[in-house]
């Protein structure tokens, strides 16, 4: 994978308020609810829906909202493109992170069941 650094910092300084309203708008366009959405968080992150909007609040960056994040074991079963990169391969763990937290919502707004979303067996 090509050199990166330039964009993990980016990714890093990035706050998490000003993506999750883009998220948001996403998922409602094509039918889904912000409760699905804050389901999805909270099953990648453990983040239950007081801590969500506190950490919007705050205003925290992609860093810190993943640094206090619980990620989920099953994490690493999301794969497949986002932004033109193989999840799987990306080698920065805090973009990775991020990458999989953008599947998720794709797949919410694709429509898919929330038991493939969400990795159960």
């Amino acid at each position: 994978m090509n050199d990166t650094s330039h964009h993990d910092e980016r990714i890093a300084k990035m706050t998490f308020s000003s993506v999750y309203p883009h998220y948001v708008v996403k998922v409602e366009k094509k039918g889904r609810t912000i409760e699905e959405l804050h389901e999805v968080i909270q099953w990648l992150t453990g983040y239950d829906e007081k801590k969500l909007h506190q950490l919007i609040d705050d205003k925290v960056t992609f860093q810190e909202f993943f640094q206090n994040a619980s990620l989920n074991p099953n994490a690493p079963l999301i794969t497949g493109v986002i932004c033109g990169y193989r999840i799987e391969e990306i080698e920065n763990r805090l973009t990775q992170q991020v990458r999989y937290l953008d599947k998720l919502v794709d797949e919410l707004a694709k429509g898919r069941k929330m038991e493939k979303i969400l990795r159960v067996a």
